[in-house]
């Protein structure tokens, strides 16, 4: 009965309780070129930016050591209209020429696409390119400049196959969120089911797949700049599970735009230099959290513990030496589980965070987040 307690608290700890953003510091003012960063992403040990609407087609390589531009490279067939984030996978960079805020009504929203291949090989490289329309949005009549729903910041990499594209809704603050496929191609999105009311403006947004967490950044009326956590969604619905909002209260008046994952607990910001004098240079922020990491390679091994694959559609295998047997837990502590069995069938359980404990013959344990796709 003991042993009982401490798994379901342990359990209840794990799933319930946000990450504790902490330690946030301003790493250092960036390079006078990138004044407008608006969106990063953490590769080959760089960060990779650009600037946003007008800005050159290129993308800037700053060495976090030296502080500085160390490598530029150039869009070729591509055109910097409103270019408001970047995002990765492990093959491909995209980058979202999204943003909309001057009247509302671009009928050329598009993702430029890059194989990283080129992108490390080649200081011009050409781009494939993913069009879309919202098919929510019937009426394309011009607004007034920043007053517009139809404006969209933040974009992330989701799944092998999708995006999410996220709207910076000047009107009400309501964001959605909208699956755009990595295929290029022309699409018209649907809006995904829930809703986020975020209070603000969303500038951007990192999906972490080491954590199974999106992070989404923006500012209110005041430039009281804040993080919002989103977790324990189920499918590609990344509203309908958990959310939380932190203020980022050390940092006020910073008109934050972009924000990637570095591993499971270390994240980058970046912040725009405000053309009315209340933040006269553009910086790099940094913060971390306590997340616990998923296993994402096909097997993790802990005390010569094989879990894979995760995430898992059917089959879960568990590998390992001196096995005394396994439990499987939803989020909501219920026992689905509880055998000697290491060939798991997942395949009835619905999508979605599970735990798996697996008790060895020497009366330790260890439980793994598995996720359910």
């Amino acid at each position: 009965m003991k042993f009982a307690v401490s798994i379901s608290f342990f359990v209840f700890g794990l799933f319930g309780a946000f990450a504790q953003i902490s330690n946030v510091t301003e790493e250092f003012p960036l390079p006078a070129s990138l004044s407008e960063s608006s969106g990063i992403i953490y590769f080959n040990g760089k960060l990779i930016t650009h600037n946003d609407s007008g800005g050159n087609n290129e993308l800037y390589e700053v060495d976090l050591g030296t502080k500085v531009v160390i490598r530029t490279v150039t869009i070729s067939n591509a055109q910097n209209v409103d270019w408001e984030d970047i995002t990765q996978d492990e093959t491909s960079i995209y980058i979202g020429d999204i943003g909309n805020n001057i009247s509302g009504n671009r009928t050329d929203l598009k993702i430029y696409k890059i194989n990283k291949t080129d992108y490390l090989s080649m200081d011009t490289v050409t781009a494939e390119t993913i069009s879309f329309s919202y098919s929510d949005q019937t009426d394309l009549t011009a607004t007034s400049a920043n007053n517009t729903e139809w404006d969209a910041e933040a974009l992330v990499s989701y799944d092998a196959s999708n995006l999410i594209v996220f709207t910076k809704n000047w009107i009400n603050g309501i964001t959605k969120g909208y699956l755009v496929s990595k295929t290029p191609g022309t699409y018209l999105l649907s809006p995904l089911t829930t809703t986020l009311n975020s209070n603000g403006l969303i500038t951007g947004g990192t999906y972490n797949p080491l954590t199974a967490k999106l992070y989404l950044v923006g500012y209110n009326n005041i430039l009281q700049p804040f993080v919002w956590e989103c977790e324990n969604f189920t499918g590609s619905d990344v509203f309908f599970g958990s959310t939380n909002r932190t203020d980022l209260s050390s940092l006020s008046f910073e008109q934050v735009e972009a924000i990637t994952f570095v591993d499971e607990n270390s994240y980058y910001i970046t912040s725009e230099a405000f053309d009315q004098g209340i933040t006269d240079y553009a910086k790099l922020i940094s913060f971390s959290t306590n997340d616990v990491a998923l296993s994402m390679d096909a097997e993790y091994k802990t005390n010569n513990l094989a879990l894979f694959p995760n995430p898992v559609e059917d089959v879960l295998h568990i590998k390992g030496s001196e096995i005394a047997s396994v439990q499987v837990y939803d989020t909501k502590q219920v026992k689905l589980y509880d055998g000697n069995n290491f060939l798991i069938d997942m395949s009835p359980l619905s999508l979605g965070i599970y735990f798996v404990n697996v008790r060895f013959n020497n009366h330790t344990s260890v439980i793994k987040k598995i996720i359910k796709k």
